[in-house]
């Protein structure tokens, strides 16, 4: 786990996709017109979200996740693929315990642009509420399926500042398959960065920003539209 004394620091730099995280000849056009829900939702008037493009090159391996005081509190959980971030609602939060298995709502595809915000989104907008940058870092793909999103199945190694370790994603089918939400779930693989317990005493520990340091109290008090995480923000707080 990251030291609650360090300060914020800059992703490491990102390593170009490995060959068995598939790419389609037309992934640049299909990531362009993912992002047309995301426009859709979002007054950028009003909004101080990043509008955001599709990026071409669609070679970059940054994940993110977001803690979400909207309606109702979650954890944004986002993978770059194909040129956006692919993303995932968690409404308990990453779990580091393998027996509990977490409900991972497939949602928009988000601009890359996005793995950088951090701020209040106003009341009436889609999603109004106040948004952390919680955790950020890279993945890579574990296994030659380890990147297959088209399949619904993925296992993943994240090198986070809070998340680490493998984890799957696995789109759920059945009776648990829902037409209107796209249910997936995110499990903890069993390795050494496992820990089993109470994971909701484990997000309390670990409530503060990797961009700024600020719990989200500070952040919705702040109203800043957007905390750069480029630039060097306070000592992030301990504990």
């Amino acid at each position: 786990m990251a030291s609650g004394s360090a300060k914020p620091s800059k992703p490491k730099a990102r390593n170009s996709r490995r060959s068995n995280q598939r790419k389609s000849p037309d992934s640049g056009r299909r990531s362009s017109d993912a992002l047309d829900a995301y426009t859709a939702k979002r007054d950028f008037e009003r909004t101080p979200e990043p509008a955001g493009t599709a990026s071409h090159k669609g070679d970059g391996n940054s994940f993110v996740v977001q803690k979400h005081a909207a309606s109702r509190l979650h954890y944004d959980f986002r993978l770059e693929l194909d040129g956006v971030l692919k993303s995932w609602a968690i409404a308990k939060g990453p779990s580091l315990d393998p027996a509990h298995r977490r409900l991972a709502v497939h949602v928009e595809d988000h601009p890359l642009e996005y793995g950088s915000f951090e701020g209040v989104i106003p009341q009436g907008q889609y999603g109004g509420g106040t948004v952390m940058l919680w955790d950020r870092g890279t993945w890579e793909p574990v296994g030659e399926r380890g990147a297959d999103y088209e399949g619904g199945h993925m296992k993943v190694r994240l090198r986070g500042e809070k998340l680490r370790g493998v984890w799957a994603l696995v789109r759920m089918g059945g009776k648990a398959r829902d037409e209107r939400r796209d249910n997936w779930l995110l499990i903890k693989d069993r390795d050494e960065e496992a820990l089993r317990g109470e994971p909701e005493a484990w997000l309390e520990e670990n409530a503060w920003s990797v961009a700024s340091g600020r719990a989200m109290e500070e952040i919705a008090e702040a109203k800043d539209a957007v905390w750069n995480s480029e630039e060097t923000g306070p000592e992030r707080r301990k504990g």
